[in-house]
């Protein structure tokens, strides 16, 4: 192996010897020169002694780590760990049911991947980067994801031009790296939906939600439903599936609202319990009226970063302060966070402080968070982002 060289100050490997793969630039003593962005690098410590491989980056994380072993960064190490995160979906009953062909195929750090993100919908697998590295290997990985999932897909999009640190000028756009299909529509738990893969947000949907999705639907019978953020639907047709009487998509972005018309026409054509609205989510639970005795909230990320954390609390608390206010007694709040730096403990509090504030009698039915294919690597707690809660409102 001759990767260039990331030098560590004295008693900064102590992280990398309990396996965090991270290492953050204030760590570093001094680089070999000529490492461009997205090189593969060796890190060693302030005696050189082999600490990690990874991909460098100018920013905080300097290192991402790809092993904590002297291995080749090639054709072998990529179908290896690609060949890993099947079997991780294969023992959780995801991959290869015909009743659900949406699942997430790789979770960055919680598969040893970090920077790495591929969903797969149907015949299709979307690829995303978060890393600079991550780019400068997409063809290699997409090779290997091929060989890897054989006929179980036929197409890899590729979709970062939003998820890459723009100062890297790396002037990719988003494209087919293999085949290429204008059939978007994908099954979960046996409901049809379509995938904006090409303009819409994450990789075209939040697969992340599935298991969340299954546990409404068992609250849904003969409820009137509210669901905020709506994005492309996926709450509101499987509260319609469970038997809501009602259901109301809210969301503030057009594309959003169509690609939900479409979602609920797909599953459930002409059926009048439906209606989307086009509209900003704290006027609209304004003029909610307290019709509602089944209420979504899943925002999207308040906070990205931690200077943002405070405001980010204010803003949940704020959101969920008007359901309560407007939900019916003995009603049923489904509310979320996904912002990776809001902790469990932030997000119960800020929400106790709306049930306070609103003057509620609250119980938690359930906690909920991110599904098993999103794993948390145990040695990156940081991997745990998605937070939720449902609660029973007197």
């Amino acid at each position: 192996m001759n990767y260039k060289k990331i030098f560590l100050k004295p008693g900064k490997d102590e992280s990398l010897k309990r396996f965090h793969p991270w290492v953050f630039s204030g760590a570093i003593h001094h680089i070999d020169e000529d490492i461009k962005e997205g090189d593969i690098v060796r890190v060693v410590n302030s005696d050189g002694e082999f600490m990690a491989v990874g991909h460098y980056q100018v920013g905080s994380i300097a290192v991402r780590v790809l092993s904590f072993r002297e291995v080749e960064i090639d054709d072998a190490f990529w179908r290896s760990r690609l060949e890993s995160s099947l079997e991780v979906r294969q023992c959780i009953g995801l991959a290869d049911n015909p009743d659900n062909n949406t699942f997430r195929l790789v979770h960055g750090e919680g598969d040893h991947l970090p920077g790495l993100v591929i969903d797969c919908y149907g015949k299709t697998a979307v690829m995303q980067a978060h890393s600079v590295g991550m780019h400068v290997c997409r063809e290699a990985i997409a090779r290997q994801l091929v060989n890897v999932m054989g006929n179980r897909i036929e197409n890899v999009y590729y979709k970062s031009e939003t998820t890459l640190p723009f100062k890297a000028s790396l002037g990719q756009e988003n494209g087919f790296l293999y085949g290429g299909s204008d059939d978007n529509i994908a099954v979960e738990n046996g409901l049809k939906f379509r995938v904006d893969w090409l303009k819409g947000q994450k990789t075209g949907f939040f697969v992340d939600q599935r298991e969340n999705r299954s546990l409404l639907e068992q609250y849904a019978k003969g409820r009137t439903v509210l669901n905020m953020f709506c994005y492309t639907g996926g709450f509101s047709f499987y509260a319609m599936r469970g038997g809501a009487k009602l259901v109301h998509s809210v969301d503030s972005s057009a594309k959003a609202i169509e690609l939900t018309n479409q979602n609920v026409q797909l599953n459930f054509p002409d059926d009048s319990r439906h209606e989307a609205f086009c509209e900003d989510a704290f006027k609209f639970l304004d003029s909610a009226d307290n019709k509602y005795d089944l209420i979504i909230l899943d925002p999207p990320a308040f906070a990205k970063h931690r200077a943002a954390l405070h405001n980010a609390l204010k803003g949940y608390t704020r959101l969920n302060v008007k359901a309560f206010e407007r939900i019916k007694k003995g009603g049923i709040l489904f509310t979320f966070s996904c912002s990776q730096v809001v902790t469990k403990d932030n997000f119960r509090n800020a929400v106790f402080t709306a049930a306070a504030i609103a003057g509620r009698k609250v119980r938690i039915l359930h906690q909920l968070h991110q599904p098993a294919d999103h794993p948390i690597n145990i040695y990156h707690p940081e991997g745990e982002y998605l937070k939720g809660l449902v609660l029973y409102v007197e």
